[in-house]
């Protein structure tokens, strides 16, 4: 039992900020780093599984008491202190954001997401504490969430172990009477009751959702067990749950938001329940949902229309039309706010539309992605030339302090003073380039002994200290063309071998129903099971966040390889960034706003072709030549100091130029500045 003077550990444990405050991370992990581990980083797991006669321990430490102490006091001046936003942007102050989203990227122990658009959800909280930006974040607590990854004779199997919510940093929200707190919300033909829940991510609270209980019937306590694991069927009732259960949820805690943020179309229902509202107070249609928009914004993050949401009209009036009956609405009312064409029956609801008809201000996550959202929806405004279309974009970031690994921070910090409170400004990264050499090689080798040390207890292999490390890990949809590199297999075994070679780690997870993504999956496991590659590749099973931040921060080049135009953003290559790697990448997601010719490569040069197929062939003999003759060389090339000055330089003008543009802090104060501070509040 945790002693009554080494308390505060429980508070510490309870509030996500120890996540991404490296002092407080190691001292939770100096209580039992083995455990640690086993618990998967988890403070609140690892307090409830120590032995007392450790609590004897550490309570006898006065060394432990007065870092605890040091921890504690810089939390409490953490959550009093107003942030950038707080003193500089006064169009915010005693406002409230509400924002929306269908996974939340929080941390390994979390299973609430399932990849890229949870990690950016869950970097958007984190900066919005940081910079003190008034936001409460809604979502939905997934009893077993994404899936577990496990590889048998090659192929991805999927385990879903339930979430023990008493093992995680979890409150549920109570009443006066020290009730749980439960909402109700119109789902087909009857009210699904849901429980709330809440989730400290520094200053900011995440409110999530909960069927999974005895007030509600077998089919609807489903709808909060898997993330993206079921049918339409199931899709449509859990963004129902979201959409029309997050302004009831936060009025039952009385909260009161002014304004929405929507990230990604699974969120749109809530303009539904908004317009409901304003209806409700007297408003004519037209003028409610003018209302409505005037405190909505959208981010939009699929390049493709097939990754949109559609939802049928049996599909639609099943789930919403007994709702839509009862506030009184004809039949079509909201089918049509979904539809391109309202008055054309045959078209489904298609939530990007929904979002868009709803909202005062939309967003692509990159600026190619802006390009590509305003050509795909152009139909919605057909008066407007394609280039004038209103989406526009603001580029995804990544959290600087979550992502850059301890070592890094702390050159940053003798070096680059004010890059934590103000990482957007690029003086503040400019010093990087008169750092020693030396410090930034040692730096890089640090980071990648780090990675394979923990690679080898993770797996079992061990790969070499001193070869240059390639990283690939993301969700392996085939457009991703995760195995694009073995294009080539001579030439790229070639390559890698010789003094100073090369290796490559692989990570990532397909999804459930992708059989392509698993083939191409398969394809990799078993390239690393082969011969010759088989001491100079490793696949990573189990790909997570906690997976990520090791790869990111320890390989030396952060191969990337979508088909142009598909990647909307992408975020694993900023996280490299910040940890003085390098980026070999397609132009496509924030690549084109980031490269430069100096601070890394570029597969190709964006031009498009006839065909995926010669897209791809392409594709993979640019990036085999990049590797032989750029690449490489360049590693292998030392000064007379034994050091790769070239790419050392590499690396400093890929700091100097890409780390302010692409961290999180960046993102969520172009979203204050641009798009939360114009939103009105009519009431």
């Amino acid at each position: 039992m945790l002693p009554p003077s080494l308390a505060r550990l429980e508070d510490l444990s309870m509030n996500l900020w120890w996540s991404w405050d490296t002092a407080a991370t190691e001292l939770f992990s100096s209580i039992d780093p083995d455990r640690f581990e086993r618990v998967r980083h988890n403070p609140v797991a690892l307090l409830r599984d120590t032995e007392d006669s450790r609590w004897a321990e550490l309570d006898a430490n006065p060394g432990f008491h007065e870092r605890l102490a040091g921890i504690v006091h810089r939390f409490e001046a953490y959550l009093r202190n107003p942030g950038w936003a707080g003193v500089e942007v006064a169009a915010l102050a005693g406002r409230r954001i509400g924002y929306l989203s269908m996974e939340f990227g929080l941390h390994e122990s979390l299973r609430l997401y399932s990849g890229g658009l949870g990690v950016l959800a869950g970097d958007h909280l984190r900066s919005a504490s940081d910079l003190g930006v008034p936001l409460v974040a809604v979502g939905l607590l997934y009893h077993e969430g994404y899936f577990r990854q496990l590889l048998e004779d090659g192929q991805q199997i999927e385990a879903y172990p339930r979430n023990r919510w008493e093992r995680l940093p979890l409150r549920p929200c109570l009443d006066a009477a020290g009730a749980r707190r439960t909402i109700l919300v119109p789902i087909a033909d009857r009210k699904v009751a849901a429980q709330i829940w809440r989730l400290d991510v520094g200053r900011v609270h995440l409110y999530l959702l909960d069927t999974d209980f005895d007030a509600n019937v077998a089919e609807d306590r489903e709808i909060t067990d898997h993330l993206y694991g079921g049918d339409e069927r199931l899709r449509i009732r859990q963004e129902i749950l979201l959409g029309l259960g997050a302004p009831r949820a936060l009025e039952a805690l009385q909260i009161q938001v002014d304004s929405w943020h929507l990230n990604e179309g699974h969120c749109a229902f809530v303009i539904l329940e908004l317009l409901s509202r304003q209806l409700a107070a007297g408003h004519a249609f037209d003028a409610a949902l003018a209302r409505v928009r005037s405190r909505c914004v959208f981010t939009t993050h699929t390049p493709v229309p097939a990754g949109h949401d559609r939802f049928s009209w049996e599909l639609a009036v099943e789930h919403l039309g007994p709702w839509r009956t009862e506030l009184g609405l004809p039949k079509g009312t909201f089918m049509n706010l979904g539809r391109v064409k309202p008055d054309d029956t045959t078209e489904s609801l298609c939530m990007t539309v929904l979002a868009l008809r709803g909202t005062a201000a939309a967003n692509g996550v990159s600026a190619l992605h802006g390009e590509v959202s305003r050509a795909m929806w152009a139909d919605l405004w057909p008066e407007v030339p394609v280039d004038q279309v209103p989406i526009g974009h603001i580029t995804n970031g990544v959290h600087p302090t979550f992502f850059a690994a301890r070592p890094a921070q702390q050159v940053f910090d003798e070096y680059l003073p004010g890059w934590r409170d103000r990482p957007w400004e690029p003086e503040r990264w400019a010093a990087i380039e008169a750092v020693p050499d030396r410090v930034i090689h040692n730096l890089r080798r640090a980071l990648r002994v780090q990675l394979l040390h923990r690679l080898a207890r993770r797996t079992g292999r061990e790969l070499d200290p001193d070869a240059v490390t390639f990283g690939f890990a993301r969700r392996f949809a085939p457009y991703k063309r995760g195995d694009l590199l073995f294009a080539h297999p001579e030439r790229l075994h070639a390559a890698l071998s010789g003094p100073r070679g090369g290796q490559i780690i692989y990570a990532g997870k397909a999804h459930p129903k992708d059989q392509a993504g698993k083939e191409v999956l398969a394809r990799v496991v078993r390239w690393a099971g082969s011969r010759d590659f088989r001491d100079k590749l490793v696949f990573v099973e189990d790909y997570d966040l906690d997976v990520g931040r090791m790869l990111t921060s320890g390989c030396d080049v952060w191969i990337n390889t979508p088909r142009r135009p598909l990647e909307a953003s992408g975020t694993s290559g900023q996280k490299v960034v910040l940890n003085g790697g390098l980026n070999l990448s397609i132009l496509d997601g924030w690549w084109p706003e980031g490269y430069d010719e100096t601070n890394g490569w570029a597969i190709g040069t964006g031009a498009g072709e006839p065909t995926e197929q010669a897209q791809d062939t392409r594709d993979a003999l640019a990036l085999i030549d990049l590797l032989e003759q750029a690449v490489l060389p360049e590693w292998r090339a030392l000064d007379a100091d034994e050091l790769p000055a070239a790419w050392l330089r590499r690396i400093k003008r890929s700091i100097a130029t890409c780390a302010p543009k692409f961290t999180s802090h960046r993102m969520v104060r172009d979203y204050a500045l641009q798009l939360y501070a114009p939103l009105g509040n009519p009431g």
